[in-house]
């Protein structure tokens, strides 16, 4: 009789340890979930954390194929997330009341509330942001500060960026459009892009390589391969640490900002793991140590003082007040337009 009272009193113990081991399921780009601040998590919280790594597309993808299953917390891009939510339901409204908004930029937070709302109700909160733009060998490339250096023959077979949709709105820009204005207008927006189409398959010949990940294009800056390429800021801030004639440029078109944020999927099994995640990484100095390591800013409040002064300098040196005036936020896509880019893409790969 012992051993059995024994043996049940041990099999409640396991069941509730069991209870108690928490998981969150995180799908996240690479460098958004930093091994320190993990286990830092880990330890405050008891909570284990499984991590993903993502990018837009295929959030959009492993989100829809479940419904919103497999995740207890995403981190899409702002203005990729009404669209998606309006057709296939894949996230449930953020209840800011477990946000600590007071650790938020509050312009910035109420950016995202407002570029993520459905039916009156929001799906998202601010966690990174940076700029597309250039990135540019000022020894090989000299003066290149327009998104025209993509098509320029002087630089020919040294230009990269990726097969994605920016470079079909940064080129827009170039050619003289606003393709956000355009957004509510299909019609015309299938003009600009025709017209980007015909400019960038007449200089695929400019073209390097169309760069897949970022390991790749800064390996091809290092070696002088490329001499201009439209990428991420830190990109262009990393090489800078390693060459100093390799820089970011914001171009006179104006960078293309985004920013990335907190989506919690429709049917997240620990929603309450979720909101420590977002606080803890919105905390100052966790927030200033990402940023010093992914060299991005984020939208916690209060975590510049946290960052590495050579960090900061970046940020400084990459944008005077007139860059910051002329960044070109991206707006939510509208339902239907990330198709007919998709289609655009295909054709600018498949010409020879």
């Amino acid at each position: 009789m012992k051993k059995i009272v024994v043996l049940a009193a041990l099999l409640t113990f396991a069941l509730a340890a069991m209870a108690q081991a928490e998981t969150l399921k995180l799908l996240t780009w690479k460098g958004y979930a930093p091994e320190e601040l993990v286990n830092k998590f880990q330890k405050e919280t008891g909570i284990t954390v499984e991590v993903t790594y993502s990018n837009n597309e295929e959030m959009i993808a492993k989100l829809r194929a479940t419904r919103g299953a497999g995740f207890d917390l995403a981190q899409p891009s702002q203005d990729r997330i009404t669209a998606v939510q309006e057709e296939f339901k894949v996230y449930q409204p953020i209840d800011f009341a477990k946000i600590d908004a007071a650790q938020v930029i509050p312009s910035m937070l109420e950016a995202v509330k407002k570029n993520t709302q459905v039916a009156g109700k929001s799906y998202a909160v601010p966690f990174c942001w940076g700029t597309d733009g250039l990135i540019v060998n000022g020894e090989k490339a000299p003066g290149a500060d327009s998104y025209k250096a993509l098509i320029d023959e002087k630089y020919k077979g040294r230009v990269s960026y990726r097969m994605k949709r920016p470079i079909l709105v940064a080129m827009g820009f170039a050619l003289g459009y606003n393709p956000f204005d355009l957004y509510k207008d299909k019609k015309a927006y299938k003009a600009m892009l025709d017209k980007v189409s015909e400019t960038l398959i007449k200089a695929k010949p400019v073209v390097q390589n169309y760069w897949a990940n970022g390991d790749s294009l800064l390996e091809s800056m290092r070696s002088g391969e490329v001499f201009v390429a439209m990428a991420w800021d830190n990109g262009g801030w990393k090489l800078h640490a390693e060459n100093k004639a390799i820089d970011f440029v914001a171009p006179k078109e104006g960078a293309l900002g985004w920013i990335d944020t907190f989506a919690i999927p429709a049917k997240a099994e620990n929603t309450a793991a979720a909101y420590k995640w977002i606080n803890f990484m919105l905390r100052p100095e966790n927030a200033g140590y990402f940023t010093t390591q992914e060299k991005t800013g984020t939208a916690s409040a209060g975590a510049g003082k946290f960052v590495a002064p050579e960090v900061q300098a970046d940020f400084d040196r990459g944008f005077d007040q007139a860059a910051i005036d002329n960044i070109k936020w991206y707006p939510p896509v509208p339902a239907g337009l990330e198709e007919m880019e998709g289609q655009v893409l295909d054709k600018i790969k498949a010409a020879k």
